[in-house]
């Protein structure tokens, strides 16, 4: 069997797993069993799967992709020829080649379908942008010589260079690939307004800051890899273009609030006809309240006098 089918196996056993013992045990085989060049990350899409992995939330497994990325991003460069030896003694690659490298590791046009939920492709170090023209900070469309195609607006063509720059910040996507998605996003955001007003620019800026979201890488790598389509992503406001974990503390902090503020004043029952489920115990205080329509049940709010959790039902 080739070295791209064997890690062809190995990626679909990773993406499949779903115990972190799993995750990483595999991850050590490809670590040292493997060799890669540009060939093979092509043909297996290793790259991809791996770089998933840095952003999970168990630190050896996390710690364990990062290695490997950056591993094959140098092997990629010695396969190419094109690194250089620095004072350490470690091969040091070239700007180009770095550049060339992380394209194929970790986005697009090697990017699956398979992205869900959270999991999204990051730098291999969090808020690490891919290096620019020798420089540290995010790629630009001024930094990668990326011009847009002429509106004959110059409005325009400054806002669609500002969606490329809030596209590519930390991306290694080709730039005639994000510029075709900033040219998209533009034009489906004119079309919404029809002119370039004050409607039209606080849109663009909406997006702007969403984007270059720290954050929220997958909603940039969303976009890049069409699994987003440029259309959706222009009509989108910001609650729906926040992250999972953002609109989950979002959530909580709502139901929060909107608990304490029903039946506010209001003489809570203590009851033992609850069970806490944190600590199991019975000791409980409730209070109903009518919160949807009125031919639909009453909710029952809940504390655990024991040790404070909360809970609701209808």
């Amino acid at each position: 069997m080739s070295d791209a089918a064997e890690l062809k196996k190995l990626v679909k056993q990773l993406q499949n797993t779903s115990t972190n013992e799993e995750k990483i045990s595999i991850l050590h085989i490809l670590k040292k069993d493997f060799k890669v060049n540009e060939s093979i990350l092509r043909e297996s899409k290793a790259g991809l799967a791996v770089g998933k992995l840095r952003t999970h939330e168990t630190k050896e497994v996390s710690d364990l992709a990062k290695e490997i990325v950056k591993k094959w991003k140098n092997e990629v460069e010695r396969a190419k020829g094109g690194a250089k030896v620095g004072a350490n003694g470690k091969a040091v690659p070239s700007e180009f080649d770095l550049h060339d490298a992380t394209r194929f590791l970790t986005t697009t046009p090697f990017l699956d379908k398979a992205r869900k939920g959270s999991t999204s492709v990051t730098p291999s170090t969090p808020a690490t942008p891919v290096p620019v023209n020798g420089g540290s900070g995010f790629r630009t469309a001024k930094g990668d010589g990326a011009k847009p195609s002429s509106t004959g607006n110059v409005t325009r063509d400054k806002c669609m260079e500002l969606i490329y720059d809030g596209l590519a910040c930390d991306s290694g996507a080709p730039s005639d690939l994000i510029m075709s998605r900033a040219k998209a996003i533009e034009a489906a955001v004119f079309a919404q307004f029809g002119s370039v007003d004050s409607g039209y620019k606080g849109k663009i800026r909406s997006l702007f800051v969403n984007l270059k979201d720290k954050g929220n890488p997958s909603l940039r790598e969303n976009i890049v890899s069409g699994d987003l389509s440029t259309e959706k992503f222009s009509k989108m406001t910001s609650e729906e273009m926040s992250s999972e974990e953002r609109r989950a503390a979002d959530q909580k902090i709502k139901e929060e609030n909107f608990f304490k503020s029903l039946g506010a004043g209001e003489q809570e029952a203590e009851t033992e006809g609850f069970q806490c489920g944190r600590c199991k115990q019975r000791k409980c205080r409730y209070r109903q309240a009518q919160t949807r329509s009125a031919d639909e049940p009453m909710t029952t709010f809940v504390t655990c006098v024991n040790c404070g959790n909360k809970w609701k039902f209808s």
